[in-house]
């Protein structure tokens, strides 16, 4: 199990801020840029990908890692410019402090200060109950480890944006692929910034079709994998 860290705010490459654990050298978010990150990898190759595939009256999305509530947030502006309601629910063993979200400077980041109080909603919602983020976003926050995870046929899109496999191996193996295989509906997708051979067989293994696409700023690839 993953033991707390000590964690430190950076400032990554797009001028989006991130938090770093010292003890393993590793990040929340890419080094290169959060922002950039999380829209390439999450909307771009996730969520846009699968509205693009399907039409919902309700996207069911997990996000393995709710971390600084980033993909979330970005997932809640994404939501309001498609019109697409939304029923996010984010999972983490280690929650951030609201001290170090109000540190974070996403809002500012994404000119949308208008929605200073929706990002700060995230954080201070309660745990483990379904909150309503506004009349066509719903999130509930579960503080749980990855293995614990014990959901069926819940989820049309997950955001796998656990700590890499190089500090956190036991996240990116069979066992872990195939709590997320059975967690995703049919034609559910998971995206992931991860493109490990390792980690693509792991998916394979448990059943996915996997795809290797262009990466996010500093990074050749990443994964995306559907269940067919």
């Amino acid at each position: 199990m993953q033991q707390e860290q000590k964690r430190e705010i950076i400032t990554t490459g797009d001028g989006s801020k991130t938090i770093h654990l010292p003890g393993w050298n590793e990040q929340y978010h890419s080094k290169h840029g959060a922002i950039n990150e999380a829209q390439h990898v999450f909307i771009k190759q996730g969520f846009h990908h699968i509205l693009q595939l399907h039409a919902f009256e309700e996207l069911h999305i997990l996000e393995i890692g709710f971390g600084t509530g980033l993909n979330a947030f970005i997932t809640f502006l994404e939501s309001l410019k498609n019109k697409q309601k939304v029923n996010y629910v984010g999972v983490e063993a280690y929650p951030v402090t609201i001290e170090e979200a109000n540190v974070m400077n996403y809002v500012e980041a994404l000119q949308v200060t208008d929605q200073k109080a929706t990002f700060d909603e995230l954080h201070t919602s309660p745990w483990e109950t379904e909150t309503e983020i506004s009349n066509d976003f719903k999130c509930t926050k579960r503080k749980q480890f990855f293995s614990e995870i014990k959901d069926e046929n819940c989820f049309d899109l997950i955001y796998f944006d656990a700590f890499g496999a190089r500090v956190q191996p036991e996240l990116w193996t069979v066992s872990i692929f195939t709590k997320m295989f059975r967690a995703l509906k049919d034609n559910g997708v998971l995206v992931t910034y991860a493109a490990k051979g390792s980690v693509r067989r792991a998916m394979q293994e448990v059943g996915f079709t996997v795809e290797r696409l262009p990466g996010p700023p500093g990074k050749r690839e990443m994964l995306r994998a559907s269940k067919l």
